[in-house]
């Protein structure tokens, strides 16, 4: 458990969202997505290594166990790194989770030669961070292909830049996908409404998405956002806030 609270920005009152963003983003990035949720109070989480959050002090479990001490009973909903730390939460506590939003999430990966692929990129990519900073560490993790159809003015880099490359070099070597244990043998247990989210030009994540749903059986529903990609809560708020709007009732 950490010793200190994750930090978080709370507007709204009603019903309970949680959200959690993906990695060098902070809660802020939701704002385009909380004005969108009225009747609601929107929790957006500093994820660990991130904003005004501390770094990491365990792996994944410990940090969904920090989540939902700070979120309590809610409508969870996480994009990327946000979206596995929620799926470990919902395994783990589903007492507090009384519905699921998953956004380009993963439930990890299958073998043990994945994983350790992805700790030894993800150790380069925190050393990077480490040696060159946050800045310039951002002009290539947003040129990724996997961000190409990110638009730069919705890509939020001021609010990236305010993390610190420690932050985010921790949550790489402890959050990061291949040091997380995998999920897909839990899918089957969620017992809560879950709801996937991917763009449909994200055609890994929708592909994901379609399978997980298949894994966790009938109470789970894919959505695909048309002319976005992986990040597609920024690309399309308008159009993500309705389907979570709409799912949590």
């Amino acid at each position: 458990m950490f010793g200190t609270p994750l930090s978080v920005i709370a507007t709204g009152q009603g019903p309970r969202i949680v959200l959690v963003h993906g990695f060098t983003q902070t809660a802020a990035s939701w704002a385009p997505i909380a004005d969108r949720l009225p009747g609601h109070e929107v929790v957006a989480v500093d994820a660990p290594g991130h904003g005004g959050s501390p770094p990491p002090e365990g792996g994944m479990g410990e940090t969904a166990a920090a989540l939902g001490a700070t979120g309590g009973r809610a409508v969870y909903a996480g994009y990327s790194m946000g979206g596995r730390i929620c799926l470990r939460l919902a395994a783990d506590r589903p007492d507090l989770v009384e519905r699921l939003v998953l956004i380009g999430a993963s439930p990890g990966l299958a073998t043990p030669a994945e994983r350790a692929a992805r700790v030894a990129a993800d150790e380069a990519l925190a050393a990077r961070l480490e040696r060159d900073g946050v800045a310039a560490f951002l002009d290539d993790w947003l040129a990724q292909p996997l961000f190409a159809s990110l638009p730069a003015g919705a890509a939020g880099r001021a609010e990236r830049l305010a993390n610190r490359p420690e932050g985010l070099a921790a949550a790489l070597r402890r959050l990061g996908t291949g040091a997380q244990e995998p999920l897909h043998d839990r899918l089957a247990g969620l017992g809560m409404p879950v709801l996937l989210i991917a763009g449909a030009l994200d055609t890994k994540f929708a592909g994901l998405a379609g399978r997980m749903a298949a894994a966790i059986g009938p109470g789970a529903r894919v959505e695909l956002v048309e002319g976005a990609g992986h990040a597609v809560h920024l690309e399309r708020p308008d159009a993500v806030a309705a389907l979570i709007r709409e799912f949590a009732g």
